[in-house]
């Protein structure tokens, strides 16, 4: 017998629960829940192709030598009709002029809201001002993407659901449970290190680029024709890098608490970003109550989910690369100002780490964008608001765009003239 080696498929176990061997060694455990075959059904399509839903994406990004990053907005603009609510909502303008890496001026109104005249200016068409210095770099995206609604059964749907730091698949076990009893198809993987999958002893496993390729073999592995990325956290990153990655099939993306449209950089002191000698001293008992810092609340309830399964069940070694591995220089503005995909952000107002300023900015810089704030949620809104957080994925699934008013205007005269 020939020996070889190389990375196996799958491997079910009793659990219910996929291993997979993405790379020789590195074994990531996988929940993969498939419909019952009558939900798998679905509606019958379409026999003749619709308008519905088509979205003409259409900006144009500039970025100056000073560091100045100007947006314009030429395609469709879509409105905040999306789930009923005002509050949190952000209405792309038309052009965005911001400064790199600079969200903190951004300001909040009253009801929730962004205001979009702190920290970026409104140029009014004809009026744009003069500058010397030529573009550093000009990006022009032009496409047409059909956003339609994502319903439990149909065949060619599946939910990915992405953790963050410290957690595992666990945390999404109200949200499985929920869309599965709904007919959809959902995959959620542990990351390396966390949840139930092996935990490499080199520091160089767990690199955001490392991860990034764990992601894209699951994705590859399960994707179908339209998929809906929901990140939590630094699990926001890899549902940003493969949207940009594979933007035919991605179709929606959520973000939950995932901070700004910036370059991830280790040295930042953050809950993710933290310095090399705090790192050092965490042990396995203070990782977990960093982590627990997570929770707006520390009742009878937050207890208990804390203490269920392995939902932050992580080494202080894997806490440490983790944090150390995040870097990213090409996760920048720009990076997800490309993005023509359409993305709901979901913040807990009570986030002790992800300031609401960075969900808001990346509400101005993603192109087609909806934020809503949960009151009573903080960092693991999931676990604490499941039924709200429930609602508003369900809703964004079930969301497409109406027809833009120009391209019915134009359907319309052509009718008139016959």
């Amino acid at each position: 017998m020939t020996n070889s080696v190389g990375p196996l498929d799958s491997v079910e176990s009793r659990d219910g629960f996929n291993y997979m061997e993405v790379k020789p060694g590195r074994v990531l455990r996988v929940k993969h829940t498939l419909p019952s075959r009558a939900a798998s059904e679905g509606p019958p399509e379409e026999s003749q192709p619709s308008e519905k839903g088509i979205v003409h994406c259409k900006r144009q990004i500039t970025v100056y030598r000073n560091g100045q990053l100007v947006i314009e907005n030429l395609g469709d603009i879509i409105h905040s009709e999306i789930l009923h609510c005002q509050n949190g909502n952000v209405e792309p303008n038309t052009t965005l002029e911001v400064e790199l890496s600079d969200f903190t001026s951004t300001a909040t109104q009253a009801n929730g809201s962004v205001n979009p005249s702190v920290g970026a200016k409104d140029i009014t068409p004809g009026k744009s001002r003069k500058r010397k210095r030529k573009p550093k770099k000009s990006i022009t995206i032009d496409c047409t993407r059909k956003v339609t609604s994502c319903k439990g059964g149909q065949r060619d749907v599946v939910l990915f659901f992405i953790h963050g730091v410290g957690g595992s698949l666990d945390i999404w076990k109200e949200q499985l449970d929920f869309f599965s009893k709904l007919g959809y198809e959902v995959v959620a993987p542990d990351l390396a290190g966390h949840g139930a999958s092996s935990s490499p002893q080199i520091g160089a496993a767990y690199t955001f680029y490392a991860l990034a390729e764990d992601m894209r073999y699951i994705f590859k592995r399960y994707a179908k024709k339209r998929n809906i990325l929901v990140g939590h956290s630094y699990g926001v990153s890899f549902c940003t890098f493969l949207a940009h990655e594979y933007p035919e099939q991605v179709h929606k993306v959520v973000m939950i608490n995932g901070g700004g449209p910036t370059a991830l950089e280790p040295s930042l002191c953050s809950i993710f970003n933290m310095p090399t000698c705090v790192l050092h001293c965490l042990s396995p008992f203070l990782a977990w109550s960093f982590l627990k810092a997570g929770f707006a609340r520390q009742g009878a309830k937050e207890k208990q989910l804390l203490k269920a399964g392995n939902a932050f069940n992580v080494s202080s070694f894997v806490l440490r690369a983790m944090m150390s591995g995040q870097y990213w220089p090409e996760g920048d503005e720009v990076y997800h100002a490309e993005l023509t995909v359409p993305v709901l952000l979901i913040h807990g107002m009570h986030d002790k780490f992800v300031p609401i300023e960075e969900d808001q900015r990346m509400a101005e810089i993603l192109l087609i964008a909806f934020l809503k704030i949960i009151d009573e949620g903080s960092h693991m809104v999931m676990m604490e608001c499941p039924e709200t957080v429930n609602t508003l994925l369900h809703e964004f699934l079930l969301w497409e765009p109406d027809i833009p008013a120009k391209v019915a205007d134009a359907e319309q005269g052509e009718v008139g003239s016959k």
